[in-house]
């Protein structure tokens, strides 16, 4: 069903500028700019798998877009990609849908706003482990879930990148979740990682494997956290922090130009 609510016409788009999420409670983060998110339209498609519990993660997602100013529509059905012009009435697409599948039409609507310029953010299954038979939407966006040797663990998450405006100020945190296990484009910006031990299956012990990329389809900018296996998981203020930086980044896909890089792993 699509929560459905009227839409005021697009505002200018806002100048671009870093992106600085706002300050998580207790936390030493800097504060924000003005958001960039006040005035963006959004569609937030939630379900699938539940033990995933994407109407929790919905709860703490979407209240916080709506206060920064979004227009948010929720919707717990994939008809939604076909029902509504997602290039044209939206900047940003958030996904939380384990497993399940996509028809044909729904994927490609998808990926032509994806591609035509339209944002896409979503973290953990949600986004990295959704229809699993859908090569060219693994493509987009940029990774896909493998395992997660065993399951519940603790591990350390280290931030990579601390220039990006994503992890800019963070420092290296700890997980008590699942340890993602992800194939990767070897393209994507990573922005943080973490290093897999041989507790749980030692042929991988001492394997780095990226934790939080953003990358680009198309004309649309992608961003992807493997954090938050359940919604408590966002209680670690960083991996909350991470996941609404990259929202926000994703969110000015039709408004600032794409950063140029490439940054191939293999070396010819």
């Amino acid at each position: 069903m699509i929560s459905r609510r009227s839409f005021i016409s697009k505002s200018a788009a806002l100048a671009a500028g870093a992106i600085i999420a706002p300050r998580v409670a207790g936390s030493n983060f800097p504060d924000p700019p003005a958001t960039v998110l006040n005035g963006k339209k959004v569609l937030f498609v939630w379900g699938g798998w539940m033990g995933h519990e994407p109407d929790k993660c919905r709860d703490i997602i979407v209240p916080w877009m709506k206060s920064e100013g979004a227009e948010v529509l929720v919707s717990d059905t994939l008809d939604s990609y076909t029902q509504l012009d997602l290039k044209k009435d939206f900047d940003l697409i958030i996904q939380a849908w384990t497993m399940g599948t996509i028809k044909n039409d729904q994927e490609r609507a998808l990926l032509e706003a994806v591609k035509s310029g339209t944002g896409i953010a979503g973290w953990h299954g949600g986004l990295g482990d959704s229809f699993r038979n859908n090569t060219e939407y693994q493509f987009m966006v940029g990774g896909q879930w493998v395992a997660h040797p065993g399951g519940v663990i603790d591990y350390r998450v280290n931030i990579t990148d601390h220039t990006d405006p994503v992890t800019k100020g963070l420092e290296d945190f700890d997980m008590h979740s699942e340890q993602y296990y992800v194939h990767v484009d070897p393209n994507v910006k990573v922005l943080a990682t973490t290093t897999f031990t041989d507790k749980h299956s030692e042929w991988i012990g001492g394997n780095v494997v990226p934790v939080v990329w953003k990358k680009i389809y198309g004309k649309g900018r992608v961003f992807y956290s493997s954090l938050a296996h359940v919604a408590a998981d966002f209680n670690v203020p960083q991996a909350l922090e991470i996941q609404k930086r990259g929202i926000l980044w994703a969110c000015m896909s039709k408004y600032e130009p794409m950063e140029e890089w490439k940054q191939p792993v293999y070396k010819r």
